[in-house]
């Protein structure tokens, strides 16, 4: 297998690297680089890049997409993640909006694909359920046809980014009587719509990016279900397909490394810096290594999806990236050191990039839960790869 990128692969590998460190302000990759992305760092990336052309590059062409192959798409995110772009927003960009292409109205297509792809709609995913996480098909919200309108109640929980969302695509249940899969439908539903509560959750980090979000007799147009009534499940193991795309983030890991490096080089101890004590220096080799290591597994994978099917070696692609960031998060940290505890008096203060990298460390406990936890990864493994 010939891992080497062909000339055509590198021009375009330049092409976009030129691109993302030129167009997106240093300010906005700055603050994606030390995990402190806002709602109008999101707003602005994503609207530059749809207007390029950047955005959807994997969406049908009529919507956006650019026809790229696999390895064009690796490269793809793998320069943004290593310029800190912050990505094109995951619930508009790699979920919903690939379901309504594949399965939406054509009405539904017009009305949200476009408006999807600029972010001028903000997504948010309403799945998870406080008794329905790994279980996601023992999920209870309720939606009873009522003439031309679905009734929903309920309540969702983890909903990321929430509170910034203009519409919410959820799993409900169209079907108490059929078995959990069978029952469930895909409705899309307007934030605004009376009844709707959102309630943030405050997490380890001390911030607020989830929320829970309760239904109560909220009306929602029977023309926003996606597909066929009771077919959702179908539509939620596309979506999350989407979702896994990309969750390995080499790149960004490879970015965060080499911050890292470069504030132990600058950090002196003793007669030398930080970046020369045995320990330090022991634990960036084996870092660097294992993510070269996940890189070339991650580019055979790439390789071998040519034929557009699944490759079970994307859950050792998840695994591996998952544990990768949060150990590039945890020498980050570990390089602050104390300043890693905000503290500010008169004219001392810590460094900003110390003083987020505790919460980046804490936020990143989060990486080997989602998109489908470690265990049900290793699960995976042990099944599909090594048929155990």
């Amino acid at each position: 297998m010939n891992l080497t990128l062909t000339d055509e692969e590198l021009a375009f590998r330049d092409e976009l690297r030129t691109f993302f460190t030129t167009q997106i302000p240093a300010e906005i990759r700055q603050r994606a680089a030390e995990g402190e992305v806002t709602k109008d760092d999101f707003l602005t990336t994503q609207k530059i890049l749809n207007a390029n052309g950047l955005a959807v590059p994997h969406w049908p062409a009529e919507w956006g997409g650019r026809g790229w192959t696999p390895v064009q798409r690796h490269i793809y995110l793998d320069e943004m993640q290593l310029a800190s772009v912050p990505d094109p927003l995951a619930f508009n960009a790699d979920m919903v909006g690939p379901v309504i292409a594949a399965f939406g109205s054509q009405e539904q297509k017009e009305k949200f694909l476009p408006a999807t792809a600029n972010l001028d709609i903000w997504w948010c995913q309403g799945f998870s359920e406080p008794e329905s996480g790994s279980d996601l098909a023992s999920l209870k919200t309720r939606a009873v046809r009522d003439g031309d309108s679905y009734i929903v109640n309920g309540q969702k929980t983890w909903t990321t980014l929430g509170q910034h969302a203009d519409w919410i695509f959820a799993l409900v249940r169209t079907d108490p009587d059929a078995k959990k899969q069978a029952g469930i439908s895909f409705l899309l539903i307007d934030m605004k719509t009376p009844g709707i509560t959102v309630r943030p959750i405050k997490l380890i980090d001390g911030g607020y990016e989830v929320n829970e979000v309760w239904f109560e007799d909220v009306r929602v147009p029977a023309e926003n279900l996606v597909g066929e009534e009771n077919a959702g499940w179908s539509y939620a193991k596309f979506l999350l397909g989407n979702e896994r795309t990309g969750v390995t983030r080499t790149g960004a890991s490879k970015a965060r490394l080499a911050r890292a490096k470069k504030y132990a080089a600058q950090t002196r101890v003793g007669d030398g810096t930080l970046l020369d004590e045995p320990l330090f220096a022991a634990r960036f080799a084996e870092l660097e290594n294992q993510l070269v290591a996940l890189e070339l597994t991650q580019l055979r994978v790439v390789a071998s999806s040519s034929d557009g099917k699944p490759n079970p070696a994307s859950s050792l692609l998840k695994l591996r990236g998952s544990e990768l960031q949060q150990a590039a998060t945890e020498i980050l940290m570990d390089v602050a050191g104390p300043d890693s505890l905000p503290f500010e008096a008169e004219d001392i203060a810590s460094p900003a990039w110390a003083q987020h990298s505790a919460p980046l460390f804490l936020n990143y406990r989060k990486v080997s839960i989602y998109s489908g936890s470690s265990e049900v990864q290793r699960t995976i493994i042990s099944s599909s790869i090594l048929g155990l």
